[in-house]
């Protein structure tokens, strides 16, 4: 039971993070506001980072390390929305 608790919350955190992914890509699809396609992109790469979570922790062995795969996919989201926000901010 103590090794299938935090699975289930990885794997919880990848389905939520590809949820929110989807549901803010059908918006902007539906209203074109590229805020929306800006933050879909952030949660589709959070989402990538928590199956590469699922994939270190749950499913390859401990000499096997990817931490740094994790990390830059975590950067990437965060840059991605930091950027939408700055190129939103200069088109108004």
């Amino acid at each position: 039971m103590d090794e299938l608790f935090p699975t289930i919350v990885y794997l919880l955190c990848f389905v939520t993070s590809s949820a929110c992914a989807y549901l803010l890509g059908r918006s902007y699809s539906k209203t074109g506001a590229r805020l929306l396609l800006w933050s879909a992109l952030c949660f589709l790469f959070l989402a990538i980072n928590n199956l590469l979570l699922v994939v270190d922790l749950v499913f390859l062995p401990s000499d096997v390390d990817l931490r740094f795969a994790r990390l830059i996919t975590a950067l990437i989201a965060t840059c991605v929305l930091l950027f939408g926000f700055v190129w939103d901010l200069e088109e108004d």
